[in-house]
């Protein structure tokens, strides 16, 4: 086990402690194969002491002043800076993004945590004049109830803590199943709430089998709300089985994000904003730009000066200094990594850089660009969620529209041009949740993150965020 491990548990009720069985599953490092530590694997008995305890503290939470919930978020906010690299050594250790992005991730949140700390302040009803002076009208919002979270493991501390104080500053309680290959950033989540003195109950951690817990918490009666994030076949499984409970839900799934650059844009600021961008956190971002669609007269042009910029990326180990790109997070990744570059050079593509495995220890993949990639092949079809991208050429902008358009997929979409009519023809037609015209901004808490069509419903951040933690109540009072 790593000296620079955190310690890995559950959190039920305000106690950190293991399975009762002693049965746990271990957590390897991507970069090397290493065990770092042993996650405890949990049972349904553990699951259901999780609910109860959500619902008992929800009881008094519900009630609770939100200007009491305020000040215990901002307590939160305030370890959490404190304690930010410390966390991102676990994140780096257990995920392989660099350290800076993985200490970056944690910092960020911070904001988050302090935007819901005042959000949650104002979340107010209405008074609607009524047809008789002797009649009161009110609309009432009030927290759902028990919160179910389940959260990724490619950003394992931002994706969970939104869903985290998202529904405990609504007067929620929370029962959260994190990601089991990346979980010290949730176990630090969970430290860092009991901490600041959160009651006991009001967020409990739970580990064990994704698809017996996830079940588990759908079908429980004391559940009232789902929180997913994750992949397309994951959450729509999901979300049918909440469906069948007639469970609220808010589904942030994948994405295949395109990116369409115009022969107007300046192309050489484009490539540069680009190339970073999309191999951050190597490419595992369900935002992450994938299908590049650069206008013909600008293409070689684009092309060499994104293939020379991703040739600065410097791929190592995350904790190693000077490195800009860390392994992918496990061999299941680093497989289909070559699976989509050797479909892509059958199907015809050319491999500009990249496309192999770098060394024989760890998960490493080389940053990679496929240049006219087939239609039909999978990275142009699939989401390759990692260091992998593919860029093709266009005439007209209405073609690349339609071809950004022809995936089910509608999370995030990117475009360059210093030309407004073709900018407000990107914005009003392209199919996305978000969409970013001349640089990246998605990230602020006050911002609404979610997408359309197959990448799911709902949104985190913005005032947005509250919608599915809340109830509508109508009260009308004849005096």
């Amino acid at each position: 086990m790593s000296e620079s491990y955190v310690p890995l548990s559950m959190y039920i009720d305000g106690v950190f402690a293991g399975a009762v069985d002693g049965a746990a599953d271990p957590v390897v490092n991507p970069a090397d194969g290493s065990v770092l530590g042993h996650l405890p694997r949990g049972t349904s008995l553990d699951v259901e002491r999780a609910i109860v305890a959500a619902q008992r503290a929800f009881e008094s939470w519900r009630l609770e002043s939100p200007l009491v919930r305020s000040d215990l978020l901002r307590r939160v906010a305030q370890l959490t800076r404190e304690r930010a690299k410390q966390i991102g050594l676990g994140i780096t250790l257990d995920q392989g993004k660099p350290l800076a992005e993985a200490v970056g991730e944690v910092t960020a949140s911070a904001e988050h945590i302090e935007w819901h700390a005042e959000e949650g302040r104002r979340i107010y009803g209405r008074v609607v004049p009524a047809r008789s002076p002797a009649v009161r009208q009110l609309v009432i919002r009030e927290p759902i109830g028990v919160c179910a979270a389940i959260s990724p493991w490619n950003f394992p501390f931002n994706q969970a803590i939104r869903k985290v104080v998202a529904a405990l500053a609504s007067g929620c309680t929370l029962v959260l199943k994190g990601p089991s290959e990346t979980p010290s950033a949730i176990v630090a989540i969970a430290q860092l709430f009991h901490d600041a003195g959160l009651p006991p109950g009001c967020l409990n951690v739970v580990w064990g089998t994704p698809e017996e817990i996830s079940r588990q918490l759908i079908e429980s009666p004391l559940v009232r709300m789902i929180s997913f994030t994750g992949s397309v076949p994951v959450g729509k499984r999901l979300a049918a089985l909440a469906g069948q409970h007639m469970k609220r839900t808010t589904m942030e799934l994948g994405g295949h994000a395109p990116v369409i650059v115009c022969d107007d844009a300046d192309v050489d600021r484009a490539a540069d904003l680009l190339a970073p961008y999309k191999f951050r956190n190597a490419g595992q971002v369900c935002v992450s730009p994938t299908r590049f669609l650069v206008q013909r007269a600008v293409f070689d042009r684009f092309v060499d000066r994104f293939v020379q910029r991703v040739g600065s990326i410097r791929v190592g180990r995350g904790t190693d200094p000077g490195v800009t790109m860390g392994p992918v997070a496990s061999a299941r990744r680093l497989g289909e990594m070559m699976a989509f570059s050797e479909d892509a050079r059958l199907s015809g593509g050319e491999i500009a850089t990249g496309g192999v495995r770098i060394g024989e220890e760890g998960s490493f993949f080389a940053p990679t660009v496929v240049v006219n990639p087939a239609p039909s092949s999978r990275l142009m079809r699939d989401e390759p969620f990692g260091p992998i991208a593919g860029i093709v050429p266009f005439d007209e902008l209405g073609d690349a529209i339609r071809v950004a358009n022809s995936l089910p997929f509608g999370l995030a979409a990117y475009a360059f041009t210093r030309d407004t009519e073709r900018a407000h023809a990107i914005a009003s037609r392209l199919e996305a949740g978000m969409v970013n015209i001349n640089h990246f901004g998605m990230a602020p808490a006050d911002i609404p993150f979610g997408g359309v069509k197959d990448s799911g419903f709902g949104s985190e951040g913005g005032v947005e965020t509250f919608d599915s933690y809340l109830v509508t109540k109508f009260v009308t009072q004849l005096n």
